[in-house]
């Protein structure tokens, strides 16, 4: 995507300022690629039942938390998208190269079932949203759709195609962004919960304090970013530069800001609508917008409905190519979306069986609710590891050369490790001891 950035010096000569505005608009979207891809599906629909459950529950009181994630969500993408495109490797192929295969196996044991959990989740919540559009047809019937449609374009579709689509998709998230000015906001009381963070001390809070850290910083993201990175460089023969390095990071800068305007603006609809409203016990994106339609009117519940599903289809196959990359690294496999199916068989077929299974946990009476509580936990376990491996990683001459990481990133990195491991904590002691 990168590689189509375009001079601009064909353009017309009627309007030459307006032209000159409109080149600029597309040679920056031209920069946007798996940086923008990946923030953007974060907001998944298991995401926005958890930014929902916040907004709910505690009205406002957490949206300074869009903010305080910024940064450390930036310092550990990036270090990601850095790994890639210097080793020209994926983070596990780094692992495996680096470290005791020991560690890439934990890895490998944890994230499966989590990343398969969080498909399932995400496919429920796809299909439930689409029967209350359209009542008659049944949310299995949908979840089935959905899933045969996304395996068909994953399959079948080039990298540069889908890669297109994903970026397209995330023009979805627009949807929550408009909500809260539909309806009447008190927009005082959102600036102070924006710049001031308050706490309650109750388990509750806590729980979905950790939720949102979990939700926002979520190990799978560290894989696909620092795959994709490697997918971009194939694909396009981009040549290693502090050019490259820099447009690779204000991709993930732009990517990590949209996906924290999203949830911000979430949280703000569900604190706005649903809090004030009396309702605080929202387990599912079904139950938002169901509350949300006479409450906040058709228009609110519409975009929050047609958000859930273009959001699934945004980070599906995100969360399945991650675990492809994620396996095909670790046993050496052919892998890509650049390749076809016949070149890359372990590659795809892990994608499809988590995409399967993932489907067939909405058959065998998983709650969705209950399979996003586990994807939490295990997501909680591994990501202080891996951040903590990331920057040992970031840090070592011997692996990136000139391109390792600043006094800032590692401050940052650092402070990241430190709060995701006490969120982990926090996370174990509320679920099995609190």
């Amino acid at each position: 995507m990168r590689s189509q950035e375009r001079s601009g010096t064909d353009a017309g000569h009627r309007h030459p300022g307006k032209n000159r505005f409109l080149d600029r608009i597309k040679r920056s979207w031209a920069l946007l690629g798996p940086g923008l891809i990946t923030g953007a599906s974060d907001d998944d629909p298991s995401g926005i039942a958890t930014y929902t459950q916040a907004g709910a529950r505690f009205g406002p009181q957490l949206l300074w938390t869009a903010v305080v994630t910024y940064p450390l969500m930036v310092a550990i993408q990036g270090m990601c998208a850095r790994i890639g495109i210097v080793t020209g490797q994926g983070l596990m192929g780094t692992i495996k190269r680096h470290y005791p295969k020991p560690l890439m196996y934990v890895v490998l044991c944890i994230s499966f079932p989590s990343i398969v959990l969080n498909i399932g989740a995400d496919i429920a919540g796809m299909g439930a949203v689409g029967n209350l559009l359209f009542p008659r047809v049944p949310a299995a019937l949908f979840s089935i759709a959905f899933t045969g449609i996304l395996l068909y374009a994953i399959i079948v579709w080039s990298y540069a195609r889908i890669a297109k689509v994903l970026k397209w998709l995330c023009i979805v998230l627009f949807s929550y962004i408009l909500i809260p000015f539909l309806i009447d906001t008190d927009w005082p009381a959102v600036l102070s919960s924006t710049v001031l963070p308050t706490f309650t001390n109750d388990a509750a809070y806590f729980m979905a304090l950790v939720g949102i850290l979990g939700t926002t910083i979520s190990p799978y993201l560290f894989f696909w970013q620092a795959s994709m990175e490697v997918e971009e460089q194939l694909e396009w023969h981009l040549v290693v530069d502090k050019k490259l390095i820099h447009n690779v990071e204000l991709d993930v800068r732009s990517g990590m800001l949209y996906t924290n305007i999203v949830f911000y603006f979430i949280i703000l609809a569900a604190g706005t609508v649903l809090f004030n409203a009396g309702v605080h016990d929202i387990d599912t994106v079904e139950e938002a917008a169901r509350a949300l339609k006479p409450l906040a009117g058709d228009m609110a519940y519409a975009l929050f409905a047609l958000g859930v599903i273009g959001t699934g289809f945004l980070a599906i196959p995100v969360l399945g190519g991650a675990l492809s990359y994620m396996m095909a690294e670790a046993f050496d496999w052919p892998e890509g979306l650049n390749k076809k199916f016949h070149q890359a068989r372990g590659f795809y077929i892990t994608l499809v069986v988590s995409l399967l299974i993932g489907l067939g946990i909405n058959f065998i009476g998983i709650s969705p609710i209950k399979a996003l509580i586990w994807t939490a936990v295990l997501y909680g376990l591994t990501a202080p590891v891996l951040i903590a491996v990331i920057l040992r990683v970031c840090n070592n001459r011997r692996i990136m050369g000139r391109f390792v990481n600043d006094r800032w990133t590692n401050m940052a990195g650092i402070l990241t490790l430190l709060i995701m491991t006490a969120a982990a904590i926090a996370l174990l002691y509320y679920q099995f001891i609190a």
